[in-house]
């Protein structure tokens, strides 16, 4: 069982960050559809417990529990590489736009320093990974759960406090398409699975295969069934949450002022939990090509990507996601198909093994 509340932390962390927090996430993917993103939000639910299974299905069979070893597989030698390359340093630059999240919420919301928010970030991510692996699972350990309590309680008390029925009202520039829904929900998925991939990849030496697949899928499930709460909040509210870049302190501010001061320690948890993923990613990779100690790639990493920090937030992500968002695509494309001829591949040997012994 602690195998498997583990490997639920560890995805639900990855995950929900700082967009899926804000609700900016679920309004640009889910929302905007109205009642058919309902649909998109159970092809995402379906897409995260399959791929979170198959990936720890896959890193067990092979041994694997780093994210570069993973990518060589999937991709190969050459590809692998070039993939590698690229998903480094947009884990870096990632390390910063998380350091400039916190800023953002601690000036726009809190009322304090951009600076002390950014450096307090800063500490925290160096103070929570120095010690490695072990580091990021206790962090998640501790922070996830009181992420998701409160994200339920909150998203809950908006579902329920929010008077009437659901009436949609889309402006006039959204033109909805059928097919829509579904592009969107896979997208979704692999725009967040590339840093999943990252953490999921490091508790691959934490139990065995079985306890972490079914850990990984519960993973997966729980955190669909969230996306479905807040989505179904956030109809309550079209199309105001349209117009605003932190949907989610919108809404918690029409339960109460202090909802929303609470849910504003919702969405930096969020941050700080994305934050870690980032950093851990690049700090792991730069310990395995030197030969320094990891708590001190850890320190040049995250200092490294300080300056970048005090850049704008929303600069930051209309850059940096995109491509982020390709390159989950390619890896999500590549593990459907790797695991799923694996377990084709053995499905067939065991099936033909039996007739052999059922002939004899």
């Amino acid at each position: 069982m602690r195998t498997r509340f583990l490997l639920i932390t560890g995805y639900l962390g990855a995950v929900i960050g700082a967009g899926f927090a804000s609700g900016q996430e679920i309004v640009q993917f889910f929302v905007i559809y109205g009642e058919r993103g309902f649909a998109g939000v159970i092809l995402a639910t379906i897409l995260f417990a399959l791929c979170g299974g198959l990936l720890l299905f896959w890193a067990h069979e092979h041994k694997i529990s780093s994210y570069q070893n993973i990518i060589a597989m999937l991709l190969g030698e050459k590809a692998g590489v070039i993939v590698d390359i690229l998903l480094a340093v947009f884990l870096f630059i990632g390390i910063s736009t998380m350091m400039a999240a916190s800023g953002a919420v601690f000036f726009e919301h809190l009322y304090l320093s951009k600076n002390l928010g950014i450096l307090i970030a800063y500490v925290l991510i160096i103070a929570f990974l120095f010690s490695g692996r072990q580091g990021l699972i206790s962090a998640y350990y501790y922070l996830v759960p009181l992420k998701i309590i409160l994200l339920l309680i909150i998203a809950t008390l908006m579902y329920i406090l929010t008077p009437g029925s659901v009436q949609v009202s889309y402006p006039a520039y959204l033109e909805i398409k059928d097919y829509k829904w579904a592009i969107s929900g896979l997208l979704y998925v692999a725009y967040n699975f590339a840093l999943a991939m990252v953490v999921l990849t490091e508790y691959q030496s934490i139990g065995n295969k079985r306890d972490a697949v079914i850990g990984a899928a519960w993973g997966g499930l729980i955190l669909g069934g969230l996306v479905m709460l807040c989505y179904s909040a956030m109809l309550k509210f079209m199309p105001m949450v349209m117009h605003y870049q932190v949907p989610m302190l919108f809404m918690a501010g029409n339960v109460s002022i202090g909802t929303k001061y609470i849910y504003t320690g919702v969405l930096w948890i969020g941050i700080m939990t994305t934050a870690m993923a980032n950093a851990y990613g690049v700090a792991q990779r730069f310990y395995n090509y030197s030969k320094l100690k990891f708590g001190t790639c850890l320190l040049l990493v995250t200092t490294l990507a300080l300056p970048l920090a005090f850049q704008s937030f929303s600069v930051l992500v209309g850059r940096v996601y995109p491509v982020f968002g390709l390159l989950g695509l390619i890896i999500l494309g590549a593990l459907l198909f790797k695991a799923g001829q694996d377990m084709g591949l053995r499905l067939y040997y065991n099936i033909t093994k039996s007739i052999f012994r059922r002939g004899r």
